[in-house]
């Protein structure tokens, strides 16, 4: 029989303690309980007693309220990482613990908020597998032009994010190799997007905010097996999404005089992306073959910047607004002073 606090929510635990980066066994030390019983609280068999909660809540920074807070049916959606191939599963738990959190914030603002009503385009092929390039192409001016911006630089991704009701977080996470997440949840029918801030600069965290928007168009019917097992494929079809919507070819295409690193580096501040992306931009669109993209990038290589490219300090992070603005409405012109919120 389950003793200890009545109502106890197992997986708020095993969140709380895999957003720390800790093991059973670690987490179990800093409480002075054994590993068994923290794999019984995190697997419902046990429940901790009042002081064991109030000991778990302080070594975790977690109102012991909380621990109790039942947790949303967040849906089965896959959860997209953008990230490199090595990166561990660690940062995946942890990419996708923040969004939920993000997710449950959002869900208690809109008790008085009223988002902006969800508008991404519908993509009607559900089969990531026969999805073409072209398809793609299309699908990204199409969101473009859904959302009014033509076929110019964007000026604010994340505004055009936030404007069709993309909920957005950036912070860091503890691993310069995940780049950022995204998720559908079927708690609102929304779409969020977590931008890890890790290694990124104005520029990157630009390209990673497109990315993910085109796992959110292109891949909302994916499940996690065909994620995992489709990884290389279905990113680089979200990395083609993000170059046609960032750099749509018409426009793009018809500004290239000629495809020097120096040309790429003299349009870097009108398209805000970087120097590597306008590469595979003009790769991808047939502007330049393999045998000169190679040259390009151990040229690329051999200037040093595959550290940090130039320029790169000109390009600001994008501001994230919709949640802060919300906090800063509620806080001002409601009932709710800050403790409450």
């Amino acid at each position: 029989m389950r003793a200890g606090v009545n109502g106890f929510q197992p997986e708020r635990l095993l969140q709380a303690r895999l957003s720390r980066g800790l093991t059973q066994t670690a987490l179990a030390a800093m409480v002075g309980r054994s590993s068994g019983t923290v794999s019984k609280w995190e697997n419902g068999e046990q429940s901790p007693e009042i002081d064991a909660l109030e000991n778990l809540a302080v070594r975790l920074s977690i109102p012991s309220s909380w621990f109790i807070k039942p947790v949303p049916e967040y849906g089965e959606g896959v959860c997209f990482f953008r990230s490199n191939a090595s990166i561990t599963k660690e940062a995946q738990s942890i990419a996708l613990i923040r969004l939920k959190w993000l997710n449950e914030i959002s869900l208690v603002l809109q008790n008085w908020i009223d988002w902006p009503k969800v508008d991404l385009p519908f993509f009607e092929n559900t089969d990531h597998r026969t999805i073409s390039d072209a398809e793609i192409e299309e699908e990204a001016i199409s969101c473009g032009n859904i959302w009014g911006l033509g076929l110019g630089p964007i000026s604010d991704m994340l505004l055009a994010l936030e404007n069709a009701s993309v909920i957005c977080v950036r912070e860091e996470l503890g691993f310069i190799k995940m780049d950022g997440a995204s998720k559908w949840f079927n708690t609102d029918g929304r779409p969020y997007i977590f931008l890890a801030a890790d290694k990124a600069n104005g520029a990157r965290s630009r390209f990673d905010a497109a990315h993910e928007l085109g796992h959110l168009v292109l891949h909302r019917n994916v499940s996690d097996l065909e994620f995992t097992k489709r990884h290389p494929e279905i990113e680089r079809q979200a990395d083609l999404f993000a170059g046609a919507f960032l750099l749509p070819a018409e426009s793009f295409a018809a500004e290239i005089g000629n495809t020097s690193l120096d040309t790429f580096l003299t349009l870097k501040m009108r398209w805000r992306v970087s120097v590597g992306a306008m590469i595979m931009r003009c790769k991808g669109l047939g502007i330049i073959d393999d045998d000169y993209a190679t040259r390009l990038w151990k040229n690329y290589s051999a200037r040093g910047w595959r550290r940090g490219e130039p320029k790169d300090e000109l390009i600001r992070f994008e501001e994230i607004r919709l949640i802060p603005r919300a906090i800063k409405l509620l806080l001002s012109e409601s009932s709710l002073d800050r403790a409450a919120l």
